[in-house]
């Protein structure tokens, strides 16, 4: 049975952690060669080691993805070095909760400079590419908190809320250039991101990051006449 992404190649942001590192490394299971982004080289490192010791291939660039020139160069490096791009995954994504009435404006700036406005910005830069080759498949990853109302997460959720939003009309906009656009939604997550947070919810009963992946690998996966456009993921627990 051949590996369901055997002979494409796919950009993941956020790969040296968490959602980005695991779906990278199923990826690449799955036969995909990957290059990985992130801002912090010693982990970039460790995931493409992982990648190849399964006798996988990845491309390890840290970059971040908050400077447009740095996602620009990125994408250029990628084609450079493995000729295509198949699949774009954004799982680069920054955290802060707290009431609305205790928070300062600035508070907000790195959510929305790195869930929004980079995914939108890392989008741009793969669309020619994959326009060029009448195929592509594009993954933003969400949150369920894009359509629940959880108090202390109203600025995530209106960057989350925003990634939803844009992915629907990209995918409206690319329809007829045959590449795909889809939005994965996870609940509550295991991850290092709750590690700042103190009196978070239950870690053990949250979805574990290899449950996401699995989920984008079937996204991923499908054939080309078919796309999976929306998909939310709960814990089964449930826990947000």
């Amino acid at each position: 049975m051949s590996a369901a992404l055997a002979g494409q190649v796919a950009l993941v942001t956020g790969a040296g952690r968490g959602i980005g590192r695991a779906i990278a490394l199923a990826f690449a299971a799955e036969g995909a060669a990957v290059a990985l982004a992130a801002r912090t080289r010693q982990d970039l490192a460790a995931v493409a080691a992982e990648v190849r010791e399964r006798g996988g291939r990845a491309l390890a660039v840290p970059t971040d993805v908050t400077q447009d020139a740095a996602v620009e160069k990125l994408v250029e490096g990628i084609v450079a070095d493995f000729g295509r791009l198949d699949i774009l995954v954004t799982a680069a994504g920054a955290a802060s909760f707290g009431p609305v009435a205790g928070a300062k404006p600035a508070d907000w700036d790195a959510m929305l400079a790195v869930n929004l406005r980079a995914v939108m910005v890392c989008c741009r830069a793969v669309l020619p590419i994959m326009i060029r080759q009448r195929r592509g498949t594009i993954l933003n990853v969400a949150s369920v908190a894009a359509q629940r109302a959880i108090p202390g997460g109203a600025a995530y959720a209106a960057t989350k809320a925003g990634v939803v939003a844009w992915s629907r009309v990209l995918a409206e906009e690319l329809r007829a250039e045959r590449v795909r656009v889809g939005v994965l939604s996870p609940g509550a997550v295991d991850t290092p991101l709750w590690d700042a947070i103190p009196n978070g919810p239950d870690r053990a009963r949250m979805l574990r990051p290899e449950d996401v992946a699995r989920a984008a690998v079937l996204m991923a996966s499908l054939p080309p006449g078919a796309s999976l456009e929306e998909l939310t993921l709960l814990p089964a627990g449930g826990i947000l």
